[in-house]
């Protein structure tokens, strides 16, 4: 992951990079859900989506989906959410004062939906605050985009995981070059940042029980 602004511990920056395998209890891999393809276009573009996480643990937030700005990743995301696909996974990757990561079935941080598509960059949505989410991914293979299931939720602002060259630049990274981070901005947190706050940090290479689990995400659509 390229370094810009801040210094990142090495070993967070490889983990959140690519898929660290990690200690969790066994899961039936048969059982998970896959896909061939990307979701087709759904969502309505002149309607606005928020998500409802509700926790196992107890405590719900809310985030404002970018629609709009991130339409292809916004379409996968409610795609996902309404099939239930992220019900009962675990935020597997939570680090102090950086990000929780969550939507692996799998629950090691090397699970997807069996598809991958394309990054999305605007300039007015940036890892800019806490309560960020963006796309997880294992950064540019063969020229092509890694995003598939796979989110996170920032803690404080992280700007070398934008898209762009710089806090004032709208140039784009060369997001092939090796290590260079680039995740799509698709929503921010709007209610609910105390519990985001709260999610039980946790080590994927030491932890032997799963993180924090994610009941249910409720897609809504404001008119």
């Amino acid at each position: 992951m390229k370094q810009i602004f801040m210094l990142i511990p090495l070993l967070i920056i490889l983990c959140f990079s690519i898929a660290c395998q990690q200690n969790t209890q066994e899961i039936d891999l048969s059982e998970l859900k896959t896909y061939e393809n990307p979701p087709s276009m759904t969502i309505d573009q002149n309607k606005d989506y928020q998500a409802v996480f509700y926790l196992e643990k107890g405590g719900t937030f809310k985030v404002d989906l970018f629609e709009k700005i991130t339409p292809i990743t916004v379409n996968n995301f409610v795609f996902l959410a309404n099939d239930d696909y992220y019900d009962n996974t675990s935020f597997h990757r939570v680090i102090d004062d950086f990000m929780a990561q969550g939507g692996d079935p799998t629950g090691t941080g090397a699970g997807g939906p069996g598809y991958y598509f394309e990054n999305e960059f605007d300039p007015d949505t940036r890892h800019d605050s806490a309560g960020i989410l963006s796309m997880a991914n294992k950064g540019m293979q063969m020229g092509k985009g890694t995003n598939g299931s796979q989110f996170f939720i920032t803690f404080k602002a992280l700007h070398p995981l934008d898209g762009y060259e710089s806090t004032t630049s709208d140039k784009l990274k060369n997001c092939n070059m090796p290590m260079t981070s680039c995740h799509t901005v698709f929503g921010k947190v709007i209610e609910g940042m105390d519990v985001v706050n709260n999610i039980s940090r946790r080590d994927p290479l030491v932890a032997t029980e799963l993180g924090d689990i994610i009941k249910d995400i409720e897609i809504k659509i404001i008119n």
